[in-house]
Parts: C-alpha cells; structure tokens; sequence
C-alpha cells in the first residue's frame, strides 16, 4: 500500500518520539526510501522538510540525513514542541496573537537576525555626526542610495546609478511621488483587476480617472488595455508575482506592454513587492531590465524583506526624469530619518541583505508547502491553489459558491487575518477565494491547528 507524505512523517515522528530513532541515527535517503515504499520522491521529500522544519531530522550534506543530534528530550505528541512554540520573547509571542495571524505580506518576523540588526543600529548611533542631525536630504541617504542601486544591478537585472535612486517611506509614498511628479489631474491610470486592494483605495482617492484592466493565468491582459485603453498615461502593474493571483506576467505580454508605452510616451510603474522570492527556480528579472526606452517607473519596498516597521521603499527612476522628480522632491517630500538609512545601508553593503534574502526563500518555500497541504488535510477538496512559485500568500480558491466574503469574516473572527479575494476585484468575472500569509506559520502542526480553528462554521457555509 502508498505511503502519502503525511504518512511518513506521522510514522518518522513517532519512532522519534518514542525514542526507537535516537539522536544521530541515520535515515534513508529520499531516493532509497521512495523506491522502497514506491512512492514519488516528491511525497519524501515533503515529509523530510516537514520533519527538519520541526527539528526533528537535519541534512549534513555528504553524511546524509540524520536524527537532530540535539534532540535531548522526546516530545508526547500532543504537547507543543520548542519549536512549536518559537524563539520569540513572551511578548512578541503575545503581539503576534492579538495581531493575528496568516496575514499576508508579513515577513517571517521569528526569524530576522535582530541581533545583527541592533549591531548594526548601535554602530550607526556612535557614528552620527553632528551634520548629520539636521534635515535629511530629500532623495535619501547619498550611501543608501548606492548599496540600493548595487543591488538591484545585480539581484533585479536593472542598469540603473544611484543618481536614479530615491528613498520614500514605502509604498504609498512612492506612488503619490510618482503621480505629483509626472501625471496631471486628467491623465488616465490604469491598474490590475483584481489588484492590491490598498493600492486600490489609495488611487480611488487621487486618481480621477482610475480604470480597471482584467488579469488572468499570464498577467494584465494587454490586448483588453491595447483595445479600451489605449490612450491611458500609466499603467501600474506587478508583473513578478502579481498581487493576489500571483501569476506572472507571460514576456509576449511584458513585450507588448514595451511597446504601447514607447509607442505613446505612457509610462509603467512596476510594482515590486515581493519579487525576490521565487523558490523552484532563479529570481525572475524585472520588468524594468527589459526596457530600451526608458518608460518604466520601478518602486520597491523593504517591507516585505525586512519589517513593516521600517517604513522604507525607494522609486528608480528614469534617467530623464531624475530633476522632475527633485524638484518636486523638494516641495513635497520630507526625506526618511537618517539613522534609520544609515543603519539600512550597512545591512544591504555588508552582505547580510543578501543572506537574509537567502535563507527566508528556503524558509517560505518551506512554510508555503506547509499551509498548502494543512488546506488540502483540513478541508479536502473544498479548496484549491493554483500552482506558482513564489510569493508571501497563496489563494485558496472555493471550489463552489461565491461566499469567500463570509468565510472570511468567520475566519478573521478566529484571528486568521485572511482577505477575501472578491474584495480585490472592481470589474466583474470575479473569482472567489482567501488570501492568505503563510510566512509567520512556524510549524505544520501550527498550520493544521489554525486551519482547524473555523473550520466547522466553513463547512456550514459551503455546503
């Protein structure tokens, strides 16, 4: 008989816990144990990542994989594990609880290098001088600048210089920057449906001519904005991984989209959020590495990478545009805190970005596939998700009905801060789903257990 994933990992957990594997015991190979229980190898390998997500196992390379040496004390199979429980101080445990949980766009706060981070925030105090405690420059930190303009030279594919680069507070900021700098009062700005529902809101009150273009399996459809909008001065998209369906966008599409803003001097504002985390296989390139002709606005955010918290995102801009967007810079932008950049530029120059960047995409992938099978082990087939690879959410589609509102509203009653994708729509040819964070789920037996939490009301309402 087959062994599912699920299987294997109950039974590798038990013989852990109850002490018939010790500690350093070596266990089969992923593909001696797939031939012997006839299985893919993709059924093992879930069932190992789950077992070394939770401690349980650890890979060492060449000597295979093995039995957490550490593991002094078996856990019972119903009391919550250390790792369970998490690394977090007993009041960051509380905040998360009282903020909720699978919320998306949340990065995996319980594993950020704090430590190096207060480091790095201790060293940039002590060095402050005393010019650097006046206004900050309104473009950012000139330092900043570079390691950002660095960066993206290397890990998104753009030829951009730091000149080109400038600091806002984040996602909001930079889209207002964009549009005071460059749009007029009649320009038409087209956006994603469905797309980011705060996005939405904020272009609802500053744009009057805000229009909607479809997005199916490949992305924006850009022969409906070729055919209804072809006369629109901005198109803003997120064509990585796009926000919530999280397709990306097909390059015949990225091409075409090329070549209507070229052809009519409209401009693309790429929305990056979480681009850099794409899992099964190399970070795609952005949208702005493509472009010859200099259209594309590209705006990213520390947000997703680092913290919330930060409140930090920059906007690169085109080479032609650089002395509109100072001079407006100098009327309506502030600049960002000085400390705060300065503490951002040594943890992009110094490497740990990159490293932290590193090791969350294993951790996402990992956490991703987790919530995925909790949904298909809670709920069976009353859900389903569409394959993709990468991101910080999926979307849980209904497989019947139209009631993700409702869901959704029983859900977050159980502190599950999922949104209703109908939400995110303004056109119709709506779908229905949840849109769910996985990233700040630590362990499978967490996912099942916050699945579990509304399940009976879910199963009422879907039947």
């Amino acid at each position: 008989m087959k062994s599912g994933y699920h299987d294997i990992y109950t039974r590798y957990r038990e013989n852990i816990t109850r002490g018939v594997l010790k500690p350093g015991d070596k266990v089969p190979a992923i593909r001696v144990l797939a031939e012997e229980l006839k299985v893919a190898r993709k059924t093992v390998e879930t069932a190992y990542a789950i077992l070394t997500g939770e401690g349980y196992l650890v890979s060492q390379g060449a000597r295979g994989t093995r039995v957490n040496p550490d593991l002094t004390l078996p856990a019972r199979l119903d009391a919550p594990t250390e790792h369970a429980t998490g690394s977090l101080p007993e009041s960051l445990m509380a905040q998360r609880e009282r903020a909720g949980f699978l919320r998306p766009g949340i990065p995996a706060l319980d594993s950020f290098p704090y430590k190096k981070w207060l480091l790095l925030a201790g060293q940039a105090t002590r060095s402050m001088r005393q010019e650097e405690m006046l206004n900050p420059p309104v473009m950012g930190w000139p330092a900043l600048r570079q390691a950002i303009a660095s960066y993206l030279n290397i890990s998104r594919g753009l030829s951009c210089r730091a000149e080109q680069v400038l600091i806002t507070s984040g996602y909001s900021g930079s889209l207002r920057l964009i549009l005071d700098t460059l749009a007029s009062r009649n320009d038409k700005v087209v956006f994603e449906d469905p797309g980011y529902f705060m996005g939405q809101q904020l272009l609802k009150r500053i744009v009057p001519r805000l229009h909607t273009v479809p997005v199916d399996r490949m992305g924006m459809d850009t022969d409906y904005l070729l055919r209804h909008h072809h006369d629109a001065r901005f198109a803003i998209v997120t064509p990585s991984h796009q926000s919530p369906l999280a397709v990306t966008l097909s390059l015949p599409r990225k091409q075409q989209l090329l070549d209507w803003a070229s052809q009519n001097a409209a401009w693309i504002i790429e929305d990056d959020y979480d681009g850099e985390f794409h899992y099964t296989r190399k970070v795609l390139p952005s949208l702005k590495s493509l472009d010859r002709h200099d259209r594309v606005i590209f705006m990213g955010t520390f947000s997703k990478t680092i913290m919330p918290s930060l409140r930090m995102g920059y906007v690169v801009m085109p080479a032609s545009t650089v002395d509109a967007f100072t001079d407006c810079a100098d009327i309506v932008a502030s600049g960002q805190p000085v400390l705060t950049q300065k503490i951002l530029t040594a943890f992009l120059s110094e490497g740990h970005f990159f490293r932290h960047l590193k090791k969350m995409r294993a951790l996402y992938q990992m956490r991703r596939d987790w919530m995925i099978a909790a949904l298909r082990e809670v709920y069976g087939d009353l859900f389903f998700t569409e394959q993709n690879d990468g991101g910080m959410h999926i979307v849980a589609f209904l497989a019947k009905g139209s009631c993700d509102r409702e869901i959704a509203h029983y859900w977050q009653a159980h502190q599950l801060q999922v949104n209703a994708l109908s939400d995110w729509y303004r056109g119709s040819g709506k779908r229905y789903g949840l849109v769910m964070g996985y990233n700040n789920v630590r362990t499978w037996q967490e996912a099942l257990e916050l699945l579990q939490r509304p399940k009976q009301q879910t199963l009422d309402l879907m039947r």
